[in-house]
């Protein structure tokens, strides 16, 4: 057995374990599953999803070995999974990509040339990023973070200014969104120098996450700043660089963005024109992105004094919502709102958030 391959043991552990996920996931499907994912990864961290941790480890020490591979098809994987969960669960979508980060780990074991090494590792950035983004929507920080140190290990390999600059901006709302702002605006302060010069998707997207962890540690002329360079970005890129990936930074995402980073520096009046510009640009099936804007409108309410009105909005948001999206940052988001509420407000929101 070649030094760069898997051992006979590890492949049939790997196997097991795939197997074992599908044949559960194909059982597992009723409502108390469901459930059990939203509430359980509330209150004791987020569920852990078979074979996706052995993956991530396959890759990582895949990465200091070449060989030959073929990078159209994983430039192929990296564009299908892009675009989003587009109506599916994070849980679905990690399911769909399971057998693609298994034979990414073979690809980068395998492949010798430096000339495909390059494309294949810039493209392993892009799907490995993915995975961290998920994994930071489950809740689950910690894989996230490791997953984000596996792309920006490929990124960085790579050589790609573009992809390294999309990583570090992304992994940046690891803490920003579970409650480190001034790590996250460390990560969105290296991801713009990374960016270097050039406006890029990923550039205006560093400089939006740096406002929003700048609005969070209670630095208004920095946030202030860094929206204003943000705003800059975003009328000079174009096509690709807008689009409506994970890795494009479209109009829609901006008003995302910009919601949240004036929610947090309290300017309810702009924030308020963020979210209707938002919902304006968000397709139907965008549950999260619709979830997070009302929780952000709700949080408004709260900064204006209107508690009530605060927690029956928020209340609402939570409601329509399906059960397995009732976790991770969704549920982080309206836990930090609770406990902003006080007297009946706060009970009325708690008993929604127990409720599920």
């Amino acid at each position: 057995m070649s030094v760069y391959e898997l051992g006979e043991e590890q492949l049939r552990d790997a196997i097991s374990a795939s197997r074992w996920y599908r044949k559960q996931k194909k059982e597992s499907e009723d409502v108390e599953r469901r459930k059990f994912l939203g509430g359980a990864a509330a209150t004791a961290g987020a569920v852990a999803v078979p074979g996706i941790a052995q993956a991530r480890e396959h890759i990582d020490s895949a990465l200091a070995n070449t060989g030959e591979a073929d990078v159209a098809y994983f430039e192929g994987v990296f564009e299908r999974h892009r675009g989003g969960y587009a109506g599916r669960t994070p849980d679905a979508v990690l399911g769909l990509m399971e057998q693609d980060l298994e034979e990414l780990s073979a690809a980068l074991r395998r492949t010798r040339h430096a000339g495909d090494r390059g494309d294949l590792v810039r493209a392993a950035a892009g799907i490995t990023g993915l995975v961290a983004i998920i994994q930071h929507d489950r809740g689950d920080r910690a894989d996230a973070h490791r997953w984000f140190a596996i792309a920006e290990k490929v990124a960085r390999e790579s050589g790609d200014r573009r992809t390294l600059s999309w990583v570090l901006a992304r992994r940046a709302m690891v803490p920003l969104n579970y409650g480190a702002p001034r790590q996250a605006a460390e990560y969105a302060q290296a991801a713009r120098q990374a960016a270097g010069r050039v406006p890029t998707g990923a550039a205006a997207l560093a400089s939006a996450v740096h406002a929003r962890a700048l609005a969070a540690l209670d630095d208004a002329d920095g946030a202030r700043k860094a929206i204003a360079s943000t705003e800059s970005l975003l009328q000079r890129i174009d096509g690709d660089e807008t689009a409506d990936t994970w890795f494009g930074y479209p109009g829609q995402k901006h008003h995302v963005h910009l919601s949240q980073a004036y929610t947090l520096l309290g300017d309810t009046k702009a924030a308020y024109r963020h979210q209707d510009a938002a919902l304006a640009l968000t397709r139907s099936p965008s549950v999260m992105t619709r979830a997070l804007l009302a929780l952000d409108t709700a949080a408004c309410l709260r900064t204006e004094g209107d508690h009530r009105e605060a927690a029956t909005r928020a209340a609402g948001a939570w409601g329509r919502l399906p059960v397995e999206h009732r976790s991770g940052l969704i549920r982080a988001r309206a836990t930090v709102l609770l406990d902003r509420l006080d007297g009946p407000a706060h009970e009325h929101l708690r008993e929604a958030l127990t409720a599920s």
